[in-house]
């Protein structure tokens, strides 16, 4: 049974934040609010808990497409290679925000990663998981929980995903409702940007 936690987002209440990280820390899964849609994560660092994330997805670690959730862009440097000026401008206008950046990976990545030539690299406008990744002191690995069995791709309710999710994870945070629009995902690992979805973010960033 996954434990279900209210936290609010203006001024998160560190008790519990620090409740989150200690279950993170011990190789728990968490799902969490962000700027748009619930999120799905674990420590980056328990391969573990990165296997069971990759077992729920159904789909091979190695090949999987999560996403690193970072605090802001000073965390960057250890899982991406030496950016230009360009595309840091164009991180520092879009972050934090609904956007996900496909990045050149470095070859600092976590071990299950260690083949990826690109991340994925998020910083949502989003005071909850902002304060669980600045505590846990190193990024989340992240994949958005899709419901694959309803009209609606995502559920946005706590309540609901907590009852479909409570055998699955070891904590759900209650962060209000959630968006049910995901992520703009955005190519910056070649040499022009391509759009790889539209979703949340917009494209004036450019």
């Amino acid at each position: 049974m996954a434990e279900f936690i209210k936290i609010y987002p203006k001024n998160p209440n560190p008790k519990a934040i620090q409740k989150v990280v200690d279950v993170l820390r011990k190789g728990g899964l968490v799902i969490y609010p962000t700027d748009t849609v619930y999120g799905l994560g674990c420590d980056i660092t328990n391969v573990k808990a990165l296997e069971k994330i990759a077992r729920i997805k159904g789909v091979k670690l190695e090949k999987s497409n999560f996403s690193f959730i970072c605090h802001d862009l000073s965390n960057l440097s250890d899982y991406v290679k030496q950016i230009d000026t360009t595309t840091f401008k164009i991180l520092k206008r879009a972050l934090p925000g609904a956007y996900t950046f496909i990045l050149p990976g470095s070859k600092n990545l976590p071990n299950p990663f260690k083949k990826r030539k690109t991340v994925g690299i998020r910083v949502p406008d989003n005071s909850i998981i902002l304060s669980l990744v600045e505590a846990l002191g190193n990024p989340i690995v992240s994949t958005s929980i899709r419901d694959d069995d309803d009209i609606l791709e995502y559920t946005t309710d706590p309540e609901l995903i907590l009852e479909k999710w409570e055998n699955l994870v070891d904590l759900v945070i209650n962060g209000g409702y959630g968006d049910n629009e995901a992520s703009t995902v955005i190519d910056l690992s070649q040499d022009v940007p391509i759009i790889v979805r539209e979703g949340k973010g917009s494209l004036e960033i450019f």
